[in-house]
């Protein structure tokens, strides 16, 4: 293995975290336990995944750059507790590793691969105690949105119907290497213990939200024409002429269920 430093790639996405108060907040914000199962997707140069180690917690990760898998693998195998998978996160398993413990996941995701990532993670969520993420500001303010803003839109609803968004604190450019052109922020997702929304088709829910937000500038009747009309609009008492963003999950939940029955 070459001792040279390693130059973080940009079709991977990778900005290395460096700052040491920042990993300190990170891990603070998560408190590993002895106890815990915890996944830590791209753990790059090993920045969170040493003090998880020293944390005694088991700690699987999942790593693609398999430069990164072979120093991690040097770095961390002597643990019990650590097993390293070389594997895209966008294809792995993760309930594969679910022994009956809720899993606690963490992460810096690349920017290029959080959205698909986190649809991803919902379809999970089940064996999912808690996610805790370094994402792009801009990601964690539509995670967090509610109706009427603008940041408010497919993302926010099919993550909020599965978990608890809170946004804990942002991360300037400068703490990572190379240096990313906009703000970070660290989000924890927490699923629901009981569910939420009682969606009894989930596949039609979201074909519906997906439709509803293809064109924003456009009301609900242009947008779902294909799948409602003014009839079943005003069935579930949502008025046909309002855009997406002015309806709020429960209004989303009412029609999916009214459309299923019908």
């Amino acid at each position: 293995m070459s001792n040279k430093p390693h130059k973080a790639r940009k079709r991977f996405g990778q900005n290395f975290l460096h700052d040491t108060r920042i990993i300190h907040q990170i891990l603070m914000a998560i408190d590993p336990q002895p106890n815990d199962h915890i996944i830590e997707i791209g753990p790059g140069q090993g920045a969170i995944t040493e003090p998880l180690v020293h944390s005694n917690c088991k700690l699987d990760v999942v790593e693609l750059d398999r430069d990164l898998v072979e120093r991690l693998s040097r770095r961390f195998t002597s643990s019990d507790q650590f097993t390293l998978h070389s594997a895209d996160a966008l294809t792995f398993d993760f309930a594969a590793l679910h022994k009956g413990k809720p899993l606690r996941i963490v992460g810096n995701l690349p920017y290029n691969i959080s959205t698909p990532l986190l649809f991803r993670l919902m379809d999970q969520s089940s064996h999912i105690g808690d996610m805790h993420f370094m994402l792009q500001k801009e990601i964690v303010n539509r995670l967090q949105a509610g109706p009427g803003s603008k940041q408010f839109g497919r993302l926010s609803i099919m993550i909020q119907i599965h978990c608890q968004v809170e946004a804990l604190f942002d991360v300037d450019p400068e703490c990572f290497t190379p240096k990313p052109k906009v703000m970070s922020s660290i989000v924890r997702l927490t699923p629901h213990a009981e569910e939420k929304y009682r969606i009894d088709n989930i596949v039609l829910f979201e074909k519906i939200v997906k439709a509803a937000f293809a064109q924003r500038r456009k009301t609900i009747r242009n947008n779902l024409k294909e799948l409602c009309n003014d009839e079943s609009l005003g069935v579930v008492d949502i008025n046909p002429s309002a855009r997406a963003e002015a309806l709020s999950i429960d209004d989303f939940v009412r029609l999916a269920n009214h459309l299923n029955e019908s």
